[in-house]
């Protein structure tokens, strides 16, 4: 997953603009390898790196509910 860290126009992407924060790529859009390089790095029209590598959040799982014991009936004294 990638942030922008510099607005631009994508040019390759019907001059979609991205804003600083957003994830590119956006949904449903794919780009190659060779694209997130160029735009990682100064090799761009901007000459200046435009997205970052972050690391993909960690989906926390919630614990699950242990069952409530079962209770016995007290037995009676006779």
């Amino acid at each position: 997953m990638y942030e922008v860290i510099e607005s631009f126009t994508d040019l390759q992407d019907r001059n979609y603009p991205y804003s600083v924060g957003d994830t590119y790529p956006r949904n449903g859009v794919n780009v190659t390898e060779i694209r997130l390089a160029e735009l990682a790095s100064k090799r761009n029209r901007r000459g200046i790196p435009l997205i970052k590598k972050v690391d993909e959040p960690k989906k926390v799982e919630e614990p699950k509910e242990k069952p409530a014991p079962k209770r016995t009936p007290k037995k009676k004294d006779d």
